[in-house]
């Protein structure tokens, strides 16, 4: 009976990291900001995975320096998925001052932007559960990236509307 809730468990947590689910959290926060929809890109994901693998020794939280943008998660346990690391990021939208393209003093907001960034259409995501029990790393990877100083993550009534 143990072996079958454990499968169950497992058969869960994978269900709840899909590509799709990836993509379905994006979209749901791109749309509510009026941004087109991102896609699944099996080289971003590639990328997303092989660095993925890397951190599955330390679960370090650390960029990879790669050429995509990138968002990275880490959590305590084994139990987080890709709907907890993506709302982190969209929480910060909180943060973040459209008018002035700036997050609130001593406030991030970086990672929130580069979700709804309206140049990258391309997304590839990973999830490993990292040795010795130490949580889980998840990282999501953007093409083309975001987070271009003087530029706002999608248009509004400002200079790059005209």
């Amino acid at each position: 009976m143990f072996a079958l809730a454990m499968a169950m468990a497992v058969a869960v947590a994978s269900a709840q990291n899909s590509p799709q689910d990836f993509v379905n959290l994006h979209n749901q926060a791109r749309a509510a900001d009026g941004v087109g929809p991102v896609s699944w890109d099996n080289t971003v994901a590639r990328f997303a995975q092989d660095y993925a693998a890397k951190r599955s020794g330390d679960c370090a939280l650390q960029h990879s320096g790669g050429p995509y943008g990138e968002n990275i998660f880490w959590g305590s346990g084994q139990s987080w998925t890709a709907a907890d690391a993506v709302k982190l990021w969209v929480d910060e939208k909180k943060n973040y001052h459209l008018s002035s393209n700036t997050c609130d003093a001593g406030k991030v907001c970086g990672h929130y932007t580069q979700v709804v960034w309206r140049k990258s259409t391309r997304i590839g995501c990973a999830r490993v559960v990292c040795s010795g029990n130490r949580g889980v790393f998840i990282t999501c990877n953007y093409d083309p990236p975001g987070n271009f100083n003087g530029e706002r993550p999608f248009l509004a009534l400002d200079a790059e509307a005209k």
